[in-house]
């Protein structure tokens, strides 16, 4: 069985299970699912957005409401995080599987912790890029993860047992991808649900409890369109 390092996509989600096993921190960037729809207006040519635009886009605490907590970020771990089982995703090639396939102009990103009934995460990324440019490359990767509804992730002495399941997406934005992430590991099992939405530029890309991603897509969709 074949070993490549495996795609930045849903590494964060990856790594909401491997927290509890030691390996936290090694994502740099994430994403959400396979796509769902497809509709809208066709990519143009924009210009992208700067970072500063995007992370005043990004959602807050008082967007979430009461019991959100902002989680700190990570440091990075140099232990190497692996794709076992998946063949379409080692096809995609180095440049992809080891995160810069995900090269948008720019990138801002945010995690919460909500200590309602039980303490669940909910994370955003946005990217800013040519609307051709973000559609091509993220679809690319979430028709890989799709294609391999079972494989393992590894890093270090970790292996989680993963699982993807296409789920329905809102009918927002341009375009749309949701799917259903499946964990297990040491003894554990967690459901990560990934929504992401192409509104012109820009892509907004919402992971965490499902409970909380269908709750706060629509205000993310909403706050990345504000003109600021």
């Amino acid at each position: 069985m074949r070993r490549s390092t495996t795609t930045a996509l849903g590494l964060s989600a990856v790594c909401a299970v491997l927290v509890l096993t030691g390996c936290a921190g090694y994502a740099e960037s994430a994403g959400a699912s396979s796509r769902a729809h497809r509709g809208g207006s066709t990519p143009t040519a924009l210009v992208a957005l700067s970072s500063t635009q995007l992370n005043q886009r990004l959602l807050n605490e008082s967007d979430l409401g009461k019991g959100y907590t902002r989680t700190p970020k990570a440091p990075r771990r140099n232990d190497d995080v692996t794709v076992i089982g998946c063949p379409a995703l080692e096809k995609l090639g180095g440049d992809t599987a080891t995160g810069s396939g995900l090269d948008f102009a720019r990138k801002a990103e945010v995690s919460f912790t909500y200590s309602g009934s039980s303490s669940s995460e909910v994370s955003e990324e946005l990217y800013s890029d040519s609307p051709a440019k973000l559609s091509r490359g993220i679809s690319k990767v979430f028709d890989a993860m799709l294609a391999c509804p079972s494989y393992q992730v590894a890093s270090g002495s970790t292996v989680v047992d993963m699982g993807t399941e296409k789920s329905a997406a809102p009918d927002l934005g341009d375009e749309q991808w949701s799917q259903l992430l499946t964990f297990s590991a040491g003894g554990q099992r967690n459901i990560v649900k990934q929504t992401a939405i192409r509104t012109g530029n820009v892509l907004v890309i919402v992971s965490g409890s499902p409970g909380l991603v269908d709750t706060h897509v629509d205000k993310a969709l909403t706050k990345a369109r504000t003109d600021r």
